[in-house]
């Protein structure tokens, strides 16, 4: 028997065999053979004329081996594999194919580059499941605004290229929108920073959550007037979103903030990577990058529809006063001279009221500047310089002149009495004189 006349087929096919030859030995009807292969009475008498035409091969479907005709070209094959090997070699199976068919034109469903590298290096490409530890899962919030996630990612972004850079990140809890930007370090300006630019884009959401940080959340204790009022102590962060209406929440670990801590995973992946290919060295071209391109276009891929139509993001103030509100308050003692120190510098206040003010409220802005103000009102000031203490050299200093001892007269009330003597003192005009009284005594 030659190689030609072997026949393989399914156990499906199989089963189809053997019920279309009872069909055609009219064993069974056709209605009863179609009904027990579970096809159309038509195509039932389709199969019975191949079979009765080709034999055994008829049962076989005619395009088993034969490529498809949607089937990619070799060549594009090879020139996307190779792409991958030299451009993208760290990126996803996802993300490559994403950035085939933005930057090379070379459009692949991203199932089929992960099949055509898992080809190429099966123990790089093929995909395995993490072990992940349970945790309790958490519905989304109903509305856009109701609750913003708030965190701050320390990572190499620029890979090298520039300084370390920190990501404040935003993403809303109900819909994951996204919105961050770079900053040189996680602290309280940064923070009121990309705050104010959020409420610029968005406006005032109703609750921020955010982890623990020192810029966010005060460690000292409670002072006699916050037990009276029974607050607890907010740091310059927390005064400003209570006083913007914001309801902070502070996390107890990192898996309770989880939908940002993703979304920083995902950035460390993608971000990143785009940045390498735009030639990003700088944190301003990082900042325009951001904006201009990336986060549009993953906002419009990752996020989603609120389960409920409203937004409750809250209009801001103006902008006068939400730089009022959004910047660093230092309260200062006023001198009789109408002189303050901050930072390790004078300022005199110029237009002092004619009422007598004992301290004064300092506000560092957000643009540089620096405000003084009491109850409401600013004051004018100017640097001055430190008065400087001149000390007289020490040939000038008098000579010290010589303690005088005090001798109390003889009907001084000590000299009635028998005086002891201490033979453990060790001064010794005074062991003199008390043995001169005993001897008038």
């Amino acid at each position: 028997m030659g190689r030609k006349d072997i026949i393989i087929m399914t156990q499906e096919e199989l089963r189809r065999a053997s019920i279309v030859h009872q069909a055609i030995r009219r064993m069974i009807t056709q209605e009863e053979a179609a009904e027990v292969i579970g096809i159309s009475e038509r195509h039932t008498r389709r199969l019975i004329k191949r079979v009765r035409e080709e034999g055994d091969r008829g049962i076989i479907h005619g395009s088993r081996g034969k490529p498809g005709h949607a089937r990619i070209d070799e060549e594009i094959r090879a020139k996307a594999i190779e792409i991958c090997e030299e451009k993208y070699k760290d990126f996803g199976p996802t993300f490559a194919s994403e950035k085939l068919c933005e930057l090379n034109k070379i459009k692949v469903h991203h199932d089929t580059l992960r099949r055509w590298l898992i080809d190429t290096d099966k123990d790089k490409w093929e995909w395995q499941r993490k072990a992940r530890p349970h945790r309790q899962w958490r519905q989304r919030k109903d509305y856009f605004g109701e609750m913003v996630q708030v965190d701050g990612s320390h990572h190499d972004w620029l890979e090298g290229r520039g300084p370390w850079l920190i990501f404040m990140g935003y993403i809303d809890d109900a819909t994951g929108i996204t919105f961050g930007r770079f900053y040189d370090y996680e602290g309280t300006m940064p923070a009121m920073d990309s705050l104010m630019r959020y409420i610029g884009k968005y406006g005032i959401p109703q609750s921020i959550y955010i982890d623990g940080h020192r810029t966010y959340k005060s460690t000292r204790k409670q002072t006699i007037e916050e037990q009276l009022r029974n607050e607890m102590p907010l740091t310059q962060f927390g005064r400003a979103a209570k006083e913007l209406g914001i309801i902070v929440i502070h996390a107890h670990s990192a898996p309770a903030k989880g939908r940002i801590e993703r979304g920083f995973g995902t950035h460390q992946d993608r971000l990143i990577k785009e940045m390498r290919l735009a030639g990003i060295k700088s944190k301003d071209e990082a900042n325009e990058f951001l904006g201009t391109y990336y986060l549009p276009k993953h906002n419009k891929k990752f996020s989603i529809s609120p389960a409920k139509e409203a937004n409750l993001h809250r209009k801001p103030p103006g902008k006068k006063e939400l730089k009022k509100i959004l910047c660093m308050r230092t309260k200062r003692y006023l001198g009789n001279d109408a002189v303050i120190r901050h930072d390790n510098k004078f300022y005199q206040i110029e237009d002092i009221p004619r009422r007598r003010m004992k301290t004064v409220m300092v506000e560092d802005r957000l643009d540089g500047s620096m405000h003084v103000r009491n109850n409401g009102s600013y004051f004018k000031y100017r640097e001055i310089e430190p008065r400087l203490i001149t000390k007289a050299p020490a040939a000038q200093k008098q000579a010290a002149r010589p303690k005088r001892v005090y001798i109390p007269p003889k009907d001084h009330p000590w000299r009635c009495r028998k005086i002891k003597t201490y033979p453990y003192t060790n001064n010794y005009l005074q062991k003199e004189r008390n043995t001169k009284e005993e001897k008038e005594l």
